[in-house]
C-alpha cells in the first residue's frame, strides 16, 4: 500500500508523529511542575488527591519561609552568582579579545587548552578543587564555591566567536581616532556583543543557581550554603516529609529563574542564533 492509497501523505504522517512526540515530551516535562504548583497552593490533605473544590492557601509558603533560613540562602546565592558572573565576563572578555584580534606566540595552543576545558566535566575535579580550597584556607566560604568557575571556557569560546564577526574596519577606524586596545574593546566590541552577554549571563546564572554537588561538598554552615544545598537540608527526612511545604520551598527557590527566563526568553534564543560559529 502506497502513501497516496492511505489518504495521508508520508511526510504528513512523519510531521504528525513528531508533533505528537513533542507534545508528549512536553507533557512529561511539565507534570512535576504542575504537581508542585498544585501541592504548594493547597492544604496538605490535598497533596495526594485532586479536587476542583480544594481551597487555595499561601500558608505553605509562609511555613516554608520560617522553617529554614531561606533569606540567608537567597542572599548567599545572589552573592555567589553575581561574583561568578562578574569574574567570567571580565576574564572571558579579555581572553576572547586577545584570541580574536591579537597575534602572539602560542595563541593556538592556549586556545586549544581553553577548548579542552569544555570536554572536562567539573565533577571530575572535585577532589583536587577541594584540596586546593582547603590549602588556601577558603573551605566553607562563598569564594570557595565560585573560584573554580571564574574562568569559563564556554564563555571565552562564545565571546571569541562573536568578536571575530566584528568587521576589522571598525577596529581600524577606532585606532585611527587614537583609541587604545582597551578603549577599542570597550567602545566597539562590547556594545556589539551585548546580546551575547545577555544570553551567556542567563546560562551562567541558571547553572550556578542550580549547582548542587560542589557547594554541598565545600560548605557546611548556614552562613555559606546556597539555595540548592539549603533546600536539600530542609527537605531531608530528618525534618519530616511534608510535600506541601517542600514544594512551596522548591517553587520559592526556582521562581527567580523562571521569571528571568520568561522575561528574556526572546533575547536568549535570538542571541544564540546570531552567535554563529565562524
Amino acid at each position: 500500500m502506497n502513501a497516496s492509497a492511505t489518504g495521508f501523505p508520508r511526510n504528513g504522517f512523519a510531521q504528525a508523529l513528531e508533533s505528537f512526540a513533542a507534545w508528549l515530551l512536553g507533557l512529561l516535562w511539565i507534570l512535576p511542575l504542575v504537581y508542585a504548583v498544585w501541592t504548594a497552593f493547597h492544604p496538605p490533605e490535598f497533596s495526594t488527591r485532586f479536587a476542583l473544590d480544594a481551597p487555595l492557601t499561601l500558608r505553605n509558603f509562609v511555613d516554608a519561609w520560617h522553617a529554614a533560613p531561606f533569606a540567608r540562602y537567597f542572599w548567599n546565592t545572589f552573592v555567589l552568582v553575581t561574583m561568578i558572573l562578574a569574574a567570567q565576563l571580565v576574564l572571558g572578555t579579555l581572553a576572547a579579545y586577545a584570541f580574536a584580534r591579537f597575534e602572539f606566540r602560542g595563541r593556538d595552543l592556549l586556545f586549544f587548552l581553553v577548548l579542552l576545558q569544555l570536554m572536562v566535566m567539573p565533577d571530575v575535579l572535585i577532589v583536587e578543587n577541594y584540596a586546593t580550597m582547603n590549602a588556601l584556607g577558603l573551605r566553607d566560604t562563598i569564594l570557595a564555591i565560585g573560584l573554580p568557575y571564574f574562568a569559563s571556557g564556554f564563555g571565552i569560546f562564545l565571546l571569541r566567536q562573536t568578536f571575530k564577526t566584528v568587521p576589522k574596519e571598525l577596529d581600524e577606524a577606532a585606532r585611527v581616532e587614537g583609541a587604545g586596545p582597551l578603549q577599542v574593546l570597550w567602545k566597539v566590541y562590547v556594545p556589539l556583543a551585548r546580546p551575547i552577554y545577555l544570553a551567556y549571563a542567563l546560562v551562567s546564572v541558571s547553572y550556578h543557581w542550580n549547582n548542587f554537588l560542589w557547594p554541598l561538598i565545600v560548605t557546611n554552615s548556614v552562613e555559606t550554603r546556597p539555595l540548592t544545598v539549603g533546600l536539600q537540608v530542609f527537605s531531608s527526612t530528618d525534618q519530616g516529609v511534608d510535600w506541601s511545604i517542600i514544594t512551596a520551598a522548591t517553587l520559592m527557590t526556582s521562581a527567580p529563574l523562571l521569571v528571568g527566563f520568561l522575561l528574556f526568553q526572546r533575547q536568549f534564543v535570538q542571541s544564540f542564533m546570531r552567535a554563529g560559529i565562524r
